[in-house]
């Protein structure tokens, strides 16, 4: 319980430093941007269009039964959140060494202020995709998706992917300051895991043995129950919202144990 307050102790502390790093990256992001931050609703909506002219029109890949295009915009939206707040809370501790080498700072605060700023933009693409969304509703393209009371589970399970991209984080920037390396491996894994998560395709086309090995990927899980409510207007079920929420917390909890245990360590690899 003393841990516990400490460390919500040290982000009310600290929360002021937190702002001031997610206003830089902003500022670093678009400087110099003539559309600034309507480029965070614009980029899905491209993105979303060339995938979906390459993978429906080119490739002819569809789902049976659902809008292509919001099973499309969600995968995309949803993994690349996970992609580029792990891949920037990675880098946090490395890149903000001269400032840790100056004044105390908790160094955890510069992998989660990461995965906030990817978040701030993550919900600026919620509002094209819920655009599309009701779009589809009214009638665009073949299948319409469901609007219903289980979008109020929706929160829920990005905040459960949330913690489960924070704990990544807290670990990948851990190693990266040992490893190095592991700038140059992870986005490797990134393509590999972008590949073998099923987000412009669906998971049906895969042999029934590698159908059972996706449900032990974490971002299958977060795509699918997000789906399950937009796609097909059913709520997860209770036992996969525990499921969802134990990746989480259990991701958090091993990349604080590691990041907490190797922390002290950090300043003689500067």
């Amino acid at each position: 319980m003393t841990k516990t307050k400490a460390i919500f102790g040290n982000f009310k502390r600290y929360w002021f430093l937190m702002t001031q790093l997610i206003s830089r990256d902003f500022k670093k992001k678009y400087k110099r941007s003539v559309l600034g931050i309507l480029w965070s609703l614009l980029n899905p909506i491209l993105t979303m269009a060339v995938m979906a002219i390459v993978f429906s029109q080119m490739f002819k890949f569809k789902v049976e039964g659902v809008n292509y295009i919001v099973y499309l915009m969600t995968g995309i939206i949803m993994f690349n959140y996970f992609s580029q707040a792990s891949n920037m809370a990675m880098t946090s501790v490395v890149e903000n060494f001269t400032l840790i080498n100056k004044v105390y700072i908790p160094k955890y605060i510069f992998p989660v202020a990461k995965c906030l700023f990817v978040g701030i933009d993550f919900l600026l693409t919620l509002i094209p995709w819920f655009a599309i969304i009701i779009l589809s509703y009214v009638g665009l393209g073949e299948y319409t998706c469901h609007i219903n009371w289980y979008y109020l589970l929706l929160p829920y399970i990005f905040f459960c992917m949330f913690l489960f991209t924070v704990g990544m984080g807290l670990l990948l920037s851990c190693i990266s300051v040992f490893l190095r390396d592991v700038f140059h491996i992870y986005g490797i894994v990134l393509t590999l895991w972008n590949y073998l998560t099923p987000v412009f395709y669906s998971i049906e086309i895969l042999p029934a043995r590698l159908q059972t090995i996706m449900h032990f990927n974490p971002m299958y899980q977060f795509l699918t129950a997000a789906r399950s409510i937009v796609l097909y207007g059913q709520r997860p079920s209770f036992t996969t919202l525990g499921i969802l929420g134990l990746i989480g917390v259990g991701m958090l909890a091993i990349g604080a144990f590691v990041f907490k245990k190797k922390q002290d360590k950090f300043i003689y690899y500067v």
